[in-house]
C-alpha cells in the first residue's frame, strides 16, 4: 500500500499495516496541531513502546517537530529515533504525473 493512498485529508490515524514486520504502530500525520499529533504518539508508544510517523508533502515538517518534541521534550532520555526514511513516490498533479516527497521516522520507548 502506497502512502498516498493511506494518507487523506482529516485527524491523525492509527493505520495498520501488515508490511511491517513487528506489528508498530503506524501513525499518519497531516497538518494540524503539533501538540495534539505528540500527545497521540505519547499515548500510542506508551502502550506498544514503538511507534512510526509517515508524512508526505507539506506534512513532513510537522511530523519532524512531532518527533522532536516527543523525543527532546516529553520523554527525554526515555526514548529515541530508530530510523529516518525519506522517499518520494508517484502521485497525480496537475500536470500528470509528479513526485510527492514522503517521511517515515520511527520512535521507540528506551525505558
Amino acid at each position: 500500500m502506497s502512502l498516498l493512498g493511506e494518507i487523506g485529508k482529516g485527524n491523525t490515524q492509527l493505520v495498520d499495516n501488515n508490511s511491517f514486520s513487528n506489528d508498530e504502530n503506524v501513525l499518519i500525520i497531516r497538518e494540524q496541531p503539533i501538540m495534539e499529533c505528540a500527545l497521540d504518539v505519547l499515548t500510542n508508544l506508551g502502550n506498544s513502546g514503538q511507534v512510526t510517523l509517515k508524512a508526505k508533502g507539506d506534512a513532513i515538517p510537522t511530523a519532524v517537530a512531532i518527533a522532536n518534541v516527543v523525543t527532546q521534550n516529553m520523554m527525554k532520555g526515555n526514548s529515541k529515533i530508530v530510523d529516518i526514511v525519506v522517499d518520494s513516490e508517484n502521485g497525480s498533479g496537475r500536470y500528470g504525473v509528479t513526485l510527492v516527497s514522503t517521511i517515515k521516522i520511527i520512535i521507540a520507548k528506551t525505558n
